[in-house]
């Protein structure tokens, strides 16, 4: 389940239509989420699903519209330290899971960290291109998400965003590799092919 990115991108980050920012506090805000994606969660699992992977939301600072918003070819920090409570909260809700409900097995996916790495060491994983989309209007290719009839990079593999908001495939194969096999700083407390063997 990948929950929250949305939350903050279409509500909170933006200030001027929505009073969100303002009523809470990025604390108050990410306990606000949590809550909700609590009961999410315990609804689904009410009917019968047992096996959960919760993935971190990413560092939306980092993301094309962001770095748009703010001028500049820089993440913006303070966005990442907002998410960064609902991050923290979400691993401490993954642990509460796992000892409220020994029925099931609740997976906390560090993607914020993964792609991080990918921002801040993108030769090692073959990326080029960091702070734009492949497909976009504007600054960073940012500020108009892909549009139909739009035409997108040429070498799509090479760039993190595919568009204002999202990863790129490449992007998200490394994501789910790392979630199947990777240790537990990628994903806790095991991964998904130790949790297909329970």
């Amino acid at each position: 389940m990948v929950l929250g990115s949305n939350d903050y991108i279409n509500n909170y980050l933006l200030p001027t239509l929505y009073t969100s920012s303002y009523t809470y506090t990025p604390e108050q805000y990410a306990n606000l989420l949590l809550n909700e994606y609590t009961r999410q969660i315990l609804a689904v699992q009410s009917l019968g699903v047992r096996k959960f992977l919760l993935a971190a939301v990413g560092p939306l600072g980092c993301i094309p519209n962001q770095r748009a918003s703010a001028g500049g070819p820089d993440c913006v920090d303070q966005v990442n330290q907002i998410v960064g409570y609902f991050n923290r909260g979400l691993g401490s809700l993954v642990k509460q899971l796992n000892t409220d409900h020994p029925d099931s097995v609740f997976l906390y996916g560090n993607t914020y960290d993964t792609l991080g790495d990918m921002l801040n060491n993108p030769d090692k994983y073959g990326f080029t291109v960091v702070d734009e989309g492949c497909c976009g209007l504007g600054r960073n290719r940012g500020q108009i998400t892909c549009l139909p009839f739009a035409v997108p990079c040429t070498e799509r593999s090479r760039f993190v965003f595919w568009d204002a908001y999202h990863p790129t495939e490449a992007v998200n194969l490394i994501l789910a590799k790392r979630a199947y096999s990777g240790p537990p700083s990628d994903i806790y407390p095991i991964n998904l092919q130790q949790l297909a063997k329970l």
